[in-house]
């Protein structure tokens, strides 16, 4: 699907030639040099949050990082959210995440954990899946040091981030270890197979050819076979009843837009309450790239206004 200028909503076409060129014919390389260069992030808070840093003992031994964001004036039963940062699986880091995770804590006080899950470069699948698992029952266990009240944790994510949401949420479902209250996969990275919106694309930050070679990473030798657990790539689950919640929005130009609108329409099928916004012109992660054009404000204040909805109606008591 060519996207041309004219399909790309006119407050992001300024930044349309500018994407398409730096991120034309992306690498394994160019993607480990991102991840490098952001790397001197590593470890910064911010000034309107406080912010800790703990680490997990893998099974092998390894450490998993987990940054911890705060409000300054701690409160008392507040929701507990592992966010799950995006970068195609194989590039980024936690702390460019403060954007989002500072709007969802203004709005309810919550304490949010973002684990620093291995990247594909190093590690493919189970690897990040793993990492999140392992973050998540670090929240379970100590969110009540932070305010958290135990029926109230949510799992959210943009991009890679919401595709490993929706894995994560499938993966807990099925160990039943851990009930989650509701979750984010936003303009998730959920089908390893060709769309309708994810073959020939060519819009900007993310296409067919970055796709492509995202999944690939992810999957190793698993890719282009048909040995793909859902776990890995939740478009192949079979069963999504007793899913938590879901808001979700996407944009008409990017690849993901047609696995996004065939996972609700899932959900949807399967008894799951859904929220779900596209829009028009949109192509992937504008809300994060241009976040003050009004395309992004309305993307932005659905999901807020969404997960306002979900603090103050969805609860998951944990299992005894």
């Amino acid at each position: 699907m060519h996207i041309s200028d004219d399909m790309i909503d006119p407050e992001l076409r300024g930044l349309s030639k500018f994407y398409r060129t730096v991120h034309s014919h992306i690498t394994p390389g160019k993607m480990k040099f991102f991840t490098n260069v952001l790397a001197n992030l590593t470890g910064i808070g911010t000034k309107s949050l406080n912010y800790d840093q703990h680490y997990i003992p893998r099974f092998d031994g390894t450490m998993l990082r987990i940054c911890v964001y705060y409000p300054k004036t701690p409160q008392e039963n507040v929701p507990g959210i592992l966010w799950l940062h995006g970068g195609g699986y194989a590039m980024s880091i936690p702390e460019l995440e403060v954007p989002m995770i500072q709007k969802l804590i203004d709005a309810s006080g919550a304490v949010v954990v973002v684990p620093e899950y291995r990247l594909s470069t190093e590690a493919p699948y189970p690897a990040a899946l793993n990492d999140s698992y392992l973050a998540l029952e670090w929240l379970a266990s100590h969110g009540h040091e932070y305010g958290m009240r135990d029926d109230q944790i949510m799992v959210g994510g943009s991009s890679a981030g919401g595709g490993l949401t929706a894995a994560l949420t499938l993966y807990a479902r099925d160990r039943g270890e851990i009930n989650i209250a509701f979750q984010m996969p936003l303009y998730p990275m959920l089908d390893d197979r060709l769309t309708g919106s994810s073959t020939d694309n060519d819009a900007p930050f993310w296409n067919t050819e970055s796709n492509e070679l995202g999944w690939q990473l992810y999957l190793g030798a698993r890719y282009g076979t048909d040995d793909i657990p859902p776990y890995a790539v939740p478009a192949r689950a079979d069963d999504f009843a007793n899913l938590p919640p879901t808001v979700t929005f996407v944009g008409s130009v990017e690849p993901f837009r047609d696995e996004t609108v065939s996972y609700i329409k899932r959900l949807k099928e399967s008894g799951v309450e859904t929220f779900f916004n596209e829009y028009q012109g949109g192509f992937h992660a504008f809300d994060l790239f241009k976040p003050n054009a009004q395309i992004s404000k309305r993307a932005t204040g659905f999901l807020l206004e969404t997960f306002n909805y979900a603090v103050k109606n969805y609860f998951a008591k944990q299992p005894k």
